[in-house]
């Protein structure tokens, strides 16, 4: 655990001159990355758990190959983990509250302009809010969902389960990393459980965050 998260934090360098904008700087998938963030949003912020999930897409590239694969990160927030994923080839799709769309965009299109083989696309998703109008079930497919802190103390707790329920088909893998805080954290686990089968792929004790593979559970016809 502390091997590998040094090697995480190493790829994370701030800024040598402060300037009026906050960001900082992120080594993945061959490329500097350099995130705006802004102090007075939680979703606007890189929290560990994207780090984390870049780490692990960029190290297991070939087990879990992005190449050409449709891709959604759900609460993308600043952007990072749809970013290494969209250079790691994936066709993305990074969505999140209207609020957050303009950072998100910006720095999506200043960290993969001609830089990927599918220009990634920002797309506004408020959890279980018109999910079939904006994602319809027969149209949308995707090979994997990517999320990364996705779950703490707000009240949105069943719209996200009815998010993940939606946009997932019997072959969506799930990557999803997650940092536990409260019970609450604990208790949607459980609740996640009853639709999807969860796999452990790492534990990082000293940042409290668990990272899970997910699949939807068979449902035999009766």
């Amino acid at each position: 655990d502390e091997q590998i998260v040094a090697e995480i934090m190493r790829r994370r360098f701030s800024p040598v001159l402060i300037t009026y904008k906050a960001w900082e700087g992120f080594h993945f998938a061959g490329h500097e990355i350099r995130i705006t963030e802004a102090t007075d949003c939680y979703g606007a912020v890189v929290w560990p758990s994207a780090l984390v999930l870049c780490y692990f897409l960029e190290t297991n590239s070939k087990q879990y190959s992005l190449v050409d694969k449709n891709v959604i990160e759900i609460g993308a927030g600043t952007g990072l983990v749809s970013i290494v994923a969209s250079l790691l080839g994936a066709l993305v799709t990074a969505t999140d509250l209207p609020e957050l769309l303009g950072n998100l965009q910006h720095n999506i299109l200043q960290n993969t302009k001609l830089k990927c083989k599918h220009q990634p696309c920002v797309k506004e998703l408020s959890w279980g809010i018109d999910l079939e109008k904006n994602f319809p079930r027969s149209s949308c497919h995707f090979d994997f969902i990517l999320a990364a802190d996705v779950v703490y103390d707000h009240p949105f707790l069943d719209e996200l389960l009815l998010t993940f329920d939606h946009l997932c088909k019997n072959d969506t893998i799930i990557l999803w990393a997650m940092k536990f805080r409260l019970d609450r954290e604990n208790q949607f686990v459980g609740r996640f459980q009853t639709l999807f089968d969860l796999e452990v792929i790492s534990n990082f004790p000293s940042w409290n965050i668990t990272l899970y593979k997910a699949m939807r559970k068979s449902r035999i016809k009766a």
